[in-house]
């Protein structure tokens, strides 16, 4: 496939994001729970798959891939929906107390979900920001642009610290106290990934892009709805040990 067409696919894949973001959002909420048994058992081979998945990706962006296979993986990977979508399910189930349903389900599994997302989006992240370097160091990047790249990177040092400490080889060798403070650091990771998106999408909703714009209203609703029942679970929480005490 030549360039021009893999752009015109990409241009073609920009409308309707939102939506297309919900049903991957919907179906990989499916897939965590369908798969919880499985990747409870066997997290490598999960692990495995996502390498593949991203050395798969990477060989599509230098037009090694045939349209067919090309297509999801820019719809899943290069936009990064995949991975958004597994941090939104991990994000969400620290919303739900330990004693609930989806607590006792998926809380075994947080971490491992946690890795695969990491590996998914470091594919993401390698490809996007090989293909800024160049106009870096040319100095053709905008205000915004920079600002984004920027925030990319700070993203990509947060997400492999995360990343690296979810293993359960790496979190026995240190001490809790110690570990329990570095993941907080997810917070501040998911707000960053909420503002690195809307610095993406700003330029063409505030030029009046409706995909864009709508786009932007998803994600603000989604992060926001997020921040509430966290704060609610941490109050309940709080809440709860105080009465015990």
């Amino acid at each position: 496939m030549t360039g021009a067409a893999y752009e015109e696919d990409k241009r073609f894949l920009g409308k309707g994001t939102s939506m297309t973001f919900i049903i991957v959002l919907a179906v990989t909420t499916v897939v965590c729970f369908a798969l919880r048994n499985p990747l409870h058992k066997w997290p490598l081979a999960f692990y495995g798959l996502a390498i593949a998945v991203d050395v798969l990706f990477a060989c599509g962006s230098f037009g090694m891939l045939p349209r067919s296979i090309w297509m999801p993986l820019l719809v899943l990977v290069q936009k990064c929906m995949v991975a958004l979508a597994m941090f939104v399910v991990v994000m969400f189930i620290g919303c739900f107390s330990t004693e609930s349903k989806v607590g006792r389900w998926l809380r075994p599994v947080r971490a491992e979900l946690s890795i695969v997302a990491c590996i998914l989006a470091c594919g993401h992240m390698a490809v996007y920001l090989a293909s800024y370097i160049p106009r870096l160091l040319g100095g053709g990047l905008s205000g915004n642009v920079l600002a984004s790249l920027t925030l990319a990177l700070v993203l990509l040092v947060l997400l492999l610290v995360l990343g690296v400490t979810s293993f359960q080889t790496v979190k026995k060798r240190m001490r809790t106290d110690s570990w329990k403070r570095l993941q907080k650091l997810a917070y501040l990771f998911f707000g960053l990934v909420y503002v690195h998106l809307i610095l993406m999408l700003l330029p063409s909703a505030l030029a009046g892009g409706a995909a864009a714009q709508t786009t932007v209203g998803v994600y603000t609703v989604l992060f926001g709805v997020y921040a509430v029942a966290r704060v609610a679970r941490a109050v309940a929480d709080r809440r709860a040990a105080t009465a015990t005490e």
